[in-house]
């Protein structure tokens, strides 16, 4: 496994976890790379210092399978857990989570969908937001 520092367009920093770097490359060929924040497909690796080892060898380990099943499962309760308990605003999701902010509305815990300038929009105006976790894979789907 390798790890890159990666920024978006809008300069979003975020970490992403790779195979190789040839596996980077192919998926940002295939627009599988994404800024979490923005959604913006226009991701570019950061300049990163090489880990330097001291005169101790240590070894790094990749994450083990289990570890990554354990985060995804994480993730999974995360996203059912705001399903479960957020209110569904579809593609309101920018003026709802506007005029909650601005108190407008009621202040409560929402989700749904909104475009990437519509994301960016609400970051730059002070708006908390966070992308939902993706929906769990299905097993048909894997390979």
């Amino acid at each position: 496994m390798i790890r890159y520092a990666l920024t978006c367009d809008h300069d979003h920093a975020f970490e992403g976890w790779f195979a190789s770097s040839t596996d980077f490359d192919d998926q940002q060929g295939r627009g599988l790379v994404e800024c979490p924040l923005c959604a913006s497909k226009l991701v570019r690796k950061q300049i990163m210092a090489p880990a330097v080892s001291g005169t101790r060898r240590t070894a790094r380990e990749a994450p083990s399978a289990n570890a990554q099943a354990m985060m995804m499962e994480a993730a999974g309760r995360i996203r059912q857990h705001v399903e479960d308990n957020f209110d569904d605003v579809g593609d309101s999701f920018a003026a709802e989570a506007r005029a909650i902010h601005e108190g407008k509305a009621e202040d409560r815990g929402i989700y749904g969908q909104a475009t990437p300038r519509e994301v960016r929009d609400l970051v730059e105006d002070g708006v908390p937001v966070a992308p939902l976790p993706p929906e769990p894979m299905k097993k048909s789907e894997l390979n």
